[in-house]
């Protein structure tokens, strides 16, 4: 991705989520940019082996266990990436979790609608929370939350988690209120469905049925939405703020 070189230079910048997938991909480009990069994931053996692959490219970046369910480990998990990275312009709220997959709303239980709950909504709020001094103190702090074009259409048999990721776009916008007399920008991505490790389960007439109703109709890949995280946290998006950004070959267009 020569295009971005440099793109970020001297930016500091904590991924969640980031050993594979979404998250894996945003950290390579987001280094690869120029900036010093924190991936922080519960995938620690995972983790650990992204980050010497890309360490071994010369990219500057460092892995930081993180259990997004924990409160306490979600803020250790800051502190620990802020003082690796020496301050914070850039948060990537990208750690999620589905596990509602098939299930109808009569199907799901109390127990895994909280667990999806309290790592996509509790978990985004807790992690942005811990970084708010940092980002503050930059002077260009830029948060970037990973949500779903799956609320904007209204998925079915995905409940709690579409329910998760409309909660992540009202919280990017509020946040923008709050923040913006701080200078940093709150901004969502809005990704379709996108083959990783983590959308192995999904069928794959499912993933034909989006390839058909995209505007730009093939396969969704990782790489298809790190322009637009690249774009949030930099300067050129400076004066853009509380939006939400469908990167989904126009299944959805809003």
């Amino acid at each position: 991705m020569n295009e971005i070189t440099g793109l970020l230079a001297g930016r500091k910048v904590l991924v969640t989520g980031a050993a594979r997938g979404l998250g894996l991909a945003f950290a390579t480009a987001i280094a690869e940019a120029g900036a010093r990069v924190a991936l922080a994931d519960i995938l620690h053996d995972v983790l650990e082996d992204s980050v010497a692959a890309l360490r071994q490219r010369g990219l500057d970046v460092q892995g930081f266990a993180l259990d997004m369910a924990e409160p306490s480990a979600i803020e250790a998990c800051a502190g620990a990436a802020i003082g690796w990275l020496g301050g914070l312009d850039g948060l990537v709220n990208n750690a999620a979790i589905t596990n509602s997959g098939g299930r109808s709303a009569e199907q799901l239980d109390i127990a895994l609608w909280d667990k999806v709950m309290d790592v996509n909504v509790r978990g985004t709020w807790l992690m942005t929370n811990a970084c708010l001094p940092a980002l503050r103190a930059s002077g260009q702090g830029a948060i970037v939350n990973l949500a779903s074009d799956t609320p904007l259409w209204g998925a079915p048999n995905l409940l709690a988690y579409v329910a998760s990721k409309g909660a992540i776009i009202g919280m990017t916008r509020s946040l923008a209120r709050e923040e913006g007399a701080h200078g940093i920008t709150v901004n969502a991505i809005a990704p379709g469905l996108t083959r990783v490790e983590a959308t192995e389960y999904v069928p794959a007439q499912r993933y034909q049925t989006y390839q058909d109703g995209r505007a730009l109709q093939r396969l969704q890949v990782p790489d298809d939405v790190t322009g637009a995280v690249l774009f949030a946290l930099s300067s050129l998006s400076r004066f853009v703020t509380g939006q939400t950004l469908a990167v989904n070959g126009g299944f959805v267009m809003n």
